[in-house]
């Protein structure tokens, strides 16, 4: 594609740039809260909230699939196309990963790893070959879809039968999720040149980015109180009958 020395799509560009500067936020926010504002385990000083990593690898990959986002939007080029497909992907597979843990409170490191291996073994092999071998969008969506609509699935079963306390912000993501993710299924072209379906996608995500890092820190409260608890009753000598 040539390139286009004005920006195209303007709309995707900023909502781009607002959901990039969100996810920092919300993941700036969740590290000061799990390393500076909650208990540190006194062994070792980690974090008591055991999905830490798995949130934190989450925001890493969040902030760089949004902003090759916001710089294909501008910047339509060959090179800009590859790498916000194969960091959208990457994200999405990646979002995969962490539902199926979380939802299934998956907290052995061995069982984790089984889990995420075929899938980041699936996730790359799809990359690679969108890059070096066919840019296929029918199938890119495809693959997409169904990784997004499985973990939608996860959360909305787990919100349906836990007793957190904020499942009802997970019920808003899912609803919310599900129907951006019909915005891109479902497109049409732009209004007046500026707006089509993908550019509302970008613009439906803002407020669900902020609500889901909510939750992401409201469970990690939640679940550190509840492991200082266990931790606690497990160092407390028994009293004497």
């Amino acid at each position: 594609m040539a390139f286009q020395a004005s920006f195209w799509l303007p709309v995707s560009v900023a909502c781009s740039v607002f959901n990039l500067s969100l996810q920092f936020h919300g993941w700036l926010s969740f590290l000061i809260l799990v390393y500076y504002k909650l208990p540190l385990r006194p062994q070792n000083r980690s974090t008591y909230y055991d999905f830490t990593g798995l949130w934190n690898i989450y925001g890493i990959l969040s902030m760089n699939a949004w902003f090759w986002s916001a710089f294909f939007h501008s910047r339509d080029v060959e090179l800009t196309e590859k790498l916000d497909y194969s960091s959208a992907v990457a994200l999405v597979g990646y979002s995969l990963i962490v539902a199926i843990l979380r939802t299934l409170n998956v907290r052995d490191e061995a069982a984790r790893v089984m889990v995420a291996a075929p899938l980041i073994a699936f996730v790359t092999t799809h990359i690679l070959y969108l890059n070096f071998y066919e840019l296929d969008y029918g199938l890119n969506m495809k693959v997409c879809v169904v990784m997004g609509v499985t973990q939608l699935l996860l959360w909305a079963i787990w919100a349906g039968v836990t007793s957190h306390p904020a499942r009802y912000k997970v019920w808003t993501v899912v609803f919310g999720g599900g129907l951006a993710l019909l915005l891109e299924i479902y497109d049409f072209p732009p209004i007046w040149g500026y707006v089509d379906a993908h550019a509302v996608w970008h613009a439906t995500t803002v407020p669900l980015t902020y609500l889901w890092w909510s939750f992401i820190k409201e469970d990690a409260v939640s679940r550190t109180a509840k492991l200082m608890t266990r931790s606690k009753d497990k160092t407390e000598p028994k009293k004497a009958q």
